[in-house]
């Protein structure tokens, strides 16, 4: 019987066309490189998770956590390192790091700070996933957790203990849309790490003493002599997105943002960064988003990409219809509050103008208080045209809208974009595009 021999691959310089050669492996090792000095508006899309390098001299010495090399797809490419560095831009930060969620984002501040025996902080108005993941993974791992009023700076105060190395802030708050006073609770933390620092003047991440008079200078006692490490502060600023004001202006150590939100603005992609201005901080993060092997792929970074192109004009002009809706909604038989940061008589009201350059657009829409019970906010939002049933508010930037909705209707001869809502058992939410 005849056995039938692979023809041996040919050892010459491959011939210009290939010609020659089995067809398979011409296809993946084809002499043609295309020109250089393409460039174009859209960055590169590269999708690899194998990274080559012409020897292996060359692929020992190559370096990816400073950005000045390739090792791994998973450790970056040309399109998530462009995307990296915009967004700390974005931010006012120096150093970006992607993951695949929002949420996943959260996460990587928590499991890179805390260890076992360590205190966070998290304002009662915080984003829900994040309560759900101290009460459940961060409590396996003997991480205790605490809550307090971000309203009140006094309550932070009086909540930091001995065990206490992490605060988160958002302002403003899911859901209800209060505004906090970020300068005031900055200066909360500038006390208590001073007090750890056994130092006055001396606070984390390099806050520069900017606040208000309501904040409480106060520090637990227990904490003037312990030698502990520095509280870190963590900001969420997906409402913010980036544009209503830089954290790192208030001394904020990291800000995370869900850019499944505005900097998506097409609600098809699922994706969070952490920023950070501190290089140690920053290889801290970057240690424990690789041991956690955290990435995303081409075709979400090239959407976010695209996104931001239009981000500042989506965000403005989301602003105008949110406050057109909330004056409207004020309005309303059957609304008891509009919950707007822009509105006089919403929590935190007062400090918006100074402390930031944008309100985030969206508004809440209270029918009831926390222990009325069932509301009519259900009813509500399902029964508007302008709103679709939704559980986040990756909001489109443009959307038809019938003129019968009475914000529409208000201003004629524009049509308004559909509204993605979202119901919570007192309020209905809504993003406007």
């Amino acid at each position: 019987m005849r056995t039938l021999e692979p023809e041996p691959e040919p050892t010459a310089a491959l011939p210009p066309s290939g010609a020659g050669l089995q067809a398979a492996t011409a296809l993946i090792h084809h002499p043609y490189q295309p020109p250089a000095g393409f460039e174009a508006l859209p960055p590169g899309v590269f999708k690899a998770s194998t990274v080559f390098f012409p020897n292996v001299a060359a692929l020992r010495a190559r370096q990816w956590k400073d950005k000045s090399g390739y090792t791994y797809g998973l450790h970056g490419t040309p399109t998530t390192f462009t995307l990296e560095e915009r967004l700390a831009s974005l931010e006012g930060g120096a150093h970006c790091l992607l993951c695949p969620s929002g949420l996943s984002a959260l996460a990587l501040v928590n499991l890179a700070f805390l260890q076992t025996g360590d205190e966070v902080l998290l304002p009662d108005n915080a984003y829900g996933p994040s309560k759900e993941l101290a009460l459940a993974e961060l409590r396996a791992y003997g991480i205790s957790h605490r809550v307090y009023d971000p309203m009140q700076p006094a309550d932070l105060a009086a909540q930091i203990g001995p065990a206490t190395r992490l605060v988160w802030l958002e302002v403003p708050g899911s859901v209800t849309l209060e505004y906090p006073d970020l300068p005031a609770l900055m200066q909360v933390l500038q006390a208590a790490n001073a007090a750890r620092a056994g130092q006055s003047g001396q606070g984390g991440g390099g806050f520069a003493g900017q606040g208000s008079d309501q904040a409480a200078a106060a520090t637990p006692p227990s904490l003037a002599a312990a030698p502990l490490r520095p509280i870190l502060s963590a900001l969420d600023h997906t409402w913010g997105a980036g544009i209503a004001f830089c954290g790192f202006d208030f001394g904020v150590d990291v800000v995370l943002q869900a850019l499944t939100k505005y900097p998506s603005g097409g609600a098809d992609v699922l994706m969070g960064s952490v920023v950070t201005r501190d290089p140690a901080l920053h290889r801290q993060l970057l240690h424990t988003h690789m041991r956690l092997g955290l990435g995303v792929g081409a075709n979400d970074a090239e959407l976010v990409l695209r996104g931001l192109h239009t981000l500042h004009l989506r965000y403005r002009a989301q602003d105008a219809s949110t406050r057109t809706l909330a004056h409207w909604l004020q309005g309303q038989r059957g609304v008891a509050q509009v919950l707007h940061p822009a509105l006089p008589g919403s929590p935190g009201h007062a400090p918006t103008g100074s402390a930031t350059r944008a309100v985030p657009p969206a508004c809440s829409a209270c029918s009831g208080s926390r222990t009325s019970g069932p509301s009519r906010s259900t009813p509500f939002a399902t029964g508007c045209a302008c709103f679709a049933s939704a559980t986040a508010g990756a909001a489109p930037s443009a959307c038809a809208c019938p003129t019968t909705c009475p914000p529409c209707a208000a201003a004629p001869g524009r049509r308004g974009p559909a509204l993605p809502g979202r119901s919570h058992p007192h309020t209905a939410r809504a993003w406007c595009a």
